[in-house]
């Protein structure tokens, strides 16, 4: 059991090195020649890096490994580590791929297409997020000031705190970003404010997404007369078990049976075909994001 602990903590330090360098890879191809800032510290060391070169390489370093520290002691050991493990890869690969030239290979939109960076980079940067979320882990930064508020108060709201911090890096790059024009008067863009939102808005899309997973599912609650015939239709044509409970009218007091199933996206259409079918039937479905267990299939 030690040993199968410690592969397991081996393979995901493993995952969390390629994370990052595909995190510094997104940085150097898309975001550096295009001139926006991404979301959260790596956005502030973004602008820092542009207006006084100081490598964002560093700058993650400094802000991560005190952070990472604190996570230790106040939020979870393996969360820590592993946010450590991919900040620390993250640094030193973009230290690294600062001296290679990836001129060839790096995203100029040269004033023209400038949507698509931000597009590609912010769609890479939530695949990044949502990756490390699942195996307890994180990019580092706001995501560790993140996982902090959560464990003390579950019930706050962090997104207006990040979403706040993400509107002012935004708003700051108006200016950072602001250059003279050919008489010598700055010339404030908002381009680079809009590059950041979408930056933002996208990776935090897919993101959610990865974390939510491919296992969303929709859950049926049936009030029905007919709950044999419709358990057996189940089991024959949707292949799928249910559980049955008993239930009561509330203004009638008539009992009645009520019935709950999982399916998946790709078998809604069939169940509500199949309910159409039983008069004096109620029902109504609610998504989940998830499920989780090992369940049998119901054979054929």
């Amino acid at each position: 059991m030690v040993w199968k602990a410690v592969r397991n903590e081996v393979l995901i330090g493993m995952l969390m090195v390629a994370l990052a360098f595909v995190f510094a890879l997104n940085y150097q191809l898309f975001i550096v020649r295009n001139n926006f800032a991404p979301a959260g510290i790596s956005g502030i060391a973004t602008m820092i890096e542009y207006k006084t070169g100081f490598s964002v390489g560093y700058f993650s370093l400094i802000v991560n490994v005190p952070l990472c520290a604190a996570a230790f002691f106040l939020v979870n050991k393996k969360f820590a580590v592993r946010t450590f493990t991919f900040s620390l890869a993250y640094s030193v690969f973009l230290l690294v791929l600062d001296m290679a030239d990836l001129s060839s290979f790096q995203y100029d939109a040269q004033g023209v297409d400038t949507i698509f960076p931000a597009l590609i980079a912010g769609s890479v940067g939530g695949f990044v997020y949502g990756i490390s979320f699942r195996f307890n882990s994180s990019t580092g930064g706001i995501d560790v000031v993140a996982k902090y508020v959560s464990k003390r108060d579950p019930l706050l709201n962090f997104f207006w705190i990040n979403f706040t911090i993400n509107a002012l890096i935004a708003v700051a790059s108006c200016f950072v970003y602001a250059e003279p024009n050919a008489g010598g008067a700055i010339v404030y863009d908002y381009k680079p404010v809009c590059l950041c939102m979408l930056y933002c808005f996208l990776s935090s899309f897919v993101g959610s997404a990865i974390i939510k997973g491919s296992k969303a599912a929709y859950k049926f609650f049936i009030i029905t007369p007919h709950a044999d015939e419709i358990d057996r239709e189940i089991l024959e044509k949707l292949h799928h078990s249910a559980t049955r409970l008993q239930g009561a009218g509330a203004y009638s007091g008539e009992e009645r049976d009520v019935i709950v199933c999982v399916v998946n996206k790709r078998q809604l259409v069939e169940f509500k075909d199949i309910l159409k079918k039983y008069e004096n039937t109620f029902a109504f479905v609610e998504t989940v994001n998830e499920t989780i267990g090992n369940f049998k299939r119901a054979r054929k």
